[in-house]
């Protein structure tokens, strides 16, 4: 069957794309812009992509059209698609019929840490021998593809709230039918679908309402928007976990931060087990935890987790060491929430020492740069000691007033020359930069590694 994928460089159609490959499909698609790491994947596939959306994409004919929601009608490759009656079925539904059928499906949802957890989760079946199949919005570095079918029964997914496609506007997760599912957090997010967390949470019900009676919901504790979600009504077991500082909760478990990993301890607050992992910061010890309690699921103990998670190698763009050039650190990092910037921030405090954390951020999610978290911003980023902030002339926000309450320290560009030209003149040795966008930050990652060594070499002369 030829199959060919509409927005196939986003990560999730991706990975849709590596499976259909997988189950022996002919597959290509069609997209505008492509940046690592989907579009390494896709090349190592050997996947034909043809560029722009216009109507004779779909020449010849395939037996048919997966749909991301990056589509939108009026766009050529939509009206034809239309108008010829090809048949079509977006992603997560085409999922749900080919590969999770008769599956035990675990799905990791929340606004913040599922890639990361999901990446977690797989890893840790792998290690027990039971080689899940799995479909995740990144590139988790122990397997090194964000999607592959593997041995049934288990199938590891990423359960995204963002709609399905044009013609379906439900939550993405509706269609996968978890028997284990992870809730790790719920804040408002996706301004540009979503008018307020009602909304979002009214989808994350939808989700919970698919979950068997023999399944079990996996929440983290203290969530007021989940325990709303909850009360909602559900008829699934819940169990409860606790991240670092908060009491593990009646007949849950909590995770206690120490040197070099975090503590599994019971409701009674005895250790059930030590992880001693590369993962800083206590919003991995949580996604950690969160995870080995989907594994017990599945039927592995928490000892046998915490000994795989020293193996864990963690996800491209999550934390993800760039390079040193000069005595400067480079990181890179997926964060675009507020909340998921101040804790990666506070996480990549672990061992700087002395030398100074510069978060660089581009505002480049649909929520950022219409400026639903405009207010939140300077609060976010007030763990880096230097903020730089790419605001690029589409912002619907002054983003020099929001970085205001940050004082000398932070400054926003509205050029990419002038932010890396800044960076170079400021940076010394000891500095760790972590460099934030959900987007390829227009290859600023690469271009400052090379002129802070360019740098280097001149100082040497």
């Amino acid at each position: 069957m030829h199959i060919h994928i509409l927005g196939i460089g986003g990560t999730f159609m991706a990975g849709i794309a590596a499976l259909g490959r997988e189950l022996g499909h002919r597959v290509t698609g069609s997209d505008r812009t492509l940046y690592p790491p989907m579009s390494t994947q896709l090349a190592a596939l050997g996947i034909e992509i043809i560029e722009g959306y216009e109507n004779d994409r779909l020449d010849p004919a395939p037996d048919c059209v997966v749909v991301g929601n990056v589509m939108r009608r009026g766009l050529p490759v939509v009206e034809r698609l239309l108008d010829a009656g090809l048949p079509y079925c977006s992603g997560p539904e085409w999922l749900a019929r080919e590969v999770l059928q008769d599956r035990w499906t675990l799905a990791v949802a929340g606004t913040h840490g599922k890639t990361t957890t999901a990446s977690i989760l797989a890893w840790l079946l792998e290690s027990a021998g039971l080689r899940p199949g799995f479909l995740i919005g990144g590139l988790p570095a122990n397997f090194g593809v964000s999607a592959r079918l593997g041995d049934a029964p288990f199938f590891v997914i990423e359960a995204d709230e963002y709609d399905t496609a044009f013609f379906d506007k439900r939550s993405k997760f509706v269609h996968y039918r978890p028997r284990t599912l992870v809730m790790g957090n719920l804040e408002f997010d996706h301004a540009d679908i979503f008018d307020d967390l009602a909304a979002i949470q009214r989808q994350f019900h939808h989700l919970v309402r698919t979950v068997p009676g023999k399944g079990l919901v996996i929440s983290r504790a203290g969530d007021a928007a989940l325990e709303s979600v909850l009360a909602q009504g559900c008829w699934t077991p819940v169990e409860r976990f606790a991240g670092p500082g908060q009491a593990a909760p009646e007949a849950g478990h909590a995770a206690r931060l120490i040197a070099g990993g975090f503590e599994v301890l019971g409701p009674d607050g005895e250790r059930r087990a030590c992880v001693r992992w590369p993962m800083p910061g206590a919003h991995n010890a949580e996604n950690g935890l969160a995870a080995m309690l989907a594994a017990r699921h599945a039927g592995v103990p928490l000892a046998a987790s915490a000994e795989a998670l020293a193996g864990f190698r963690g996800v491209k763009r999550r934390q993800e060491w760039i390079g040193t050039a000069g005595g400067v650190e480079l990181f890179d990092d997926f964060a675009h929430h507020p909340t998921a910037i101040a804790r990666t921030l506070e996480a990549m405090r672990d061992g700087i020492g002395a030398g100074r954390l510069v978060a660089v951020l581009e505002p480049r999610s649909n929520t950022m740069r219409m400026g639903a978290h405009a207010g939140a911003l300077a609060g976010a980023l007030a763990g880096a000691d230097l903020v730089r902030v790419l605001a690029s002339p589409e912002l619907g926000w002054d983003a020099g007033a929001a970085l205001a309450g940050l004082g000398e320290r932070a400054t926003a560009c509205a050029e990419l020359d002038r932010l890396e030209a800044i960076l170079v003149e400021e940076l010394r040795a000891g500095d760790r930069v972590v460099l934030m966008s959900n987007g390829s930050f227009g290859g600023l990652h690469g271009r400052l590694l090379a002129a802070l060594e360019s740098r280097r070499g001149s100082q040497s002369e």
